[in-house]
């Protein structure tokens, strides 16, 4: 790479490295992992900068490129097992806000929802993309995302009143 790609490609990383991180945070739901994936999607990034014209388009490049990573990394089978010693304590009510309070509540629901359909919430309700961006970062078709943006909704409203923290048939 020239150095002036170099030093571009640094400016960018530097720039977006918080955020592709709490997209994949939202992706996975653990910063260890994060970290990793937003790593990964920097590495093939950096491979690709050559061949990319366009430079609009990272942002876009970037998140398919995350989405993917961690669509692979679920399917590794030492990511399918969750060990634990105890159930976790439910933190006793403090002076934090209600946002927070909120904020992990919907991340610990949204941690149960099937990958696929995180990936499609995350870039819908997360990212703010539309219908046609999201299809185009996850490779896939607009009705391919409208019906995972359903049944992800729907998995999401059943997490969260599994948990008691919303009331069933409320939308």
């Amino acid at each position: 790479m020239r150095p002036v790609d170099d030093a571009e490609f640094t400016r960018y990383v530097a720039a977006r490295r918080d955020m592709v991180r709490r997209t994949a945070y939202l992706l996975c739901g653990d910063w260890h992992q994060a970290d990793d994936l937003t790593q990964t999607a920097f590495v093939k990034l950096y491979g690709a900068w050559g061949r990319i014209r366009e430079k609009a388009a990272l942002d876009a490049y970037v998140r398919s490129t995350l989405v993917r990573a961690t669509v692979d990394e679920s399917r590794r089978p030492w990511r399918r097992e969750k060990a634990t010693c105890a159930v976790p304590d439910i933190p006793a009510p403090s002076d934090i806000a209600q946002v927070v309070s909120d904020r992990e509540m919907v991340r610990a629901a949204l941690a149960s929802v099937p990958s696929g359909q995180r990936a499609v919430l995350v870039l819908r309700y997360f990212e703010g993309l539309d219908v046609a961006a999201t299809a185009a970062a996850l490779g896939c078709s607009e009705g391919n995302v409208k019906s995972q943006t359903s049944r992800g909704l729907a998995a999401l409203r059943e997490a969260l009143a599994a948990r008691g923290d919303v009331q069933e048939g409320v939308r």
